[in-house]
């Protein structure tokens, strides 16, 4: 193992840590982490060890992949299975997907704390935006009804965005470990 090799590990350990933050932000800090895992074993394999190396950066890359995927997938539906378990209807569920969305970007902007705002912001637009789902539309609810589907939403969320940093935290270890046994 050259210095080299072990400043590349050593980068990737750090820059990983930045992409956990992006994914409590509500970015996509899983994918830019796959990208740089991709890249750190591309230069680990083609350029700094071109003779000497194993398939565990390649394995640990394909774990990684597999882990995002699921952590999109356990998110996005989260806050969609809150909704329904709540009594919600499919208005309240696209309100709570979009107000997620527009709540975390407000969030960020309105309440400037990193992450926090990030995050109070997401719970608060899904919770919002579930809630004006289900009191629009053809058949709408009463405010005081649309609560408790909105309140699914939000822990929906809570529990999406848990999983995913979950698996990011995973993915961040797998990814480092391959680097180390390459």
């Amino acid at each position: 193992m050259t210095w080299l090799h072990i400043l590349l590990i050593v980068m990737f350990i750090i820059m990983g840590m930045g992409c956990l933050l992006l994914v409590v932000m509500q970015l996509p800090g899983t994918w830019i982490m796959l990208i740089l895992g991709l890249g750190a074993q591309l230069l680990d394999v083609y350029v700094l060890i071109p003779d000497e190396h194993t398939n565990a950066g390649w394995w640990s890359l394909g774990i990684g992949l597999i882990l995002a995927i699921s952590g999109e997938i356990a998110e996005s539906f989260a806050g969609v299975a809150g909704t329904k378990a709540g009594g919600g209807t499919k208005r309240g569920m696209i309100g709570a997907f979009i107000g997620g969305i527009v709540g975390a970007i407000a969030g960020s902007v309105l309440i400037p704390i990193l992450v926090i705002g990030t995050l109070i912001g997401a719970v608060l637009g899904t919770f919002i935006g579930a809630v004006l789902g289900e009191t629009s539309g053809q058949k709408p609810m009463a405010v005081g009804d649309s609560v408790k589907p909105a309140m699914g939403a939000s822990l929906g969320r809570i529990m999406g965005t848990t999983i995913k940093m979950l698996c990011a935290i995973v993915i961040w270890a797998v990814i480092s470990a391959g680097l180390i046994l390459n």
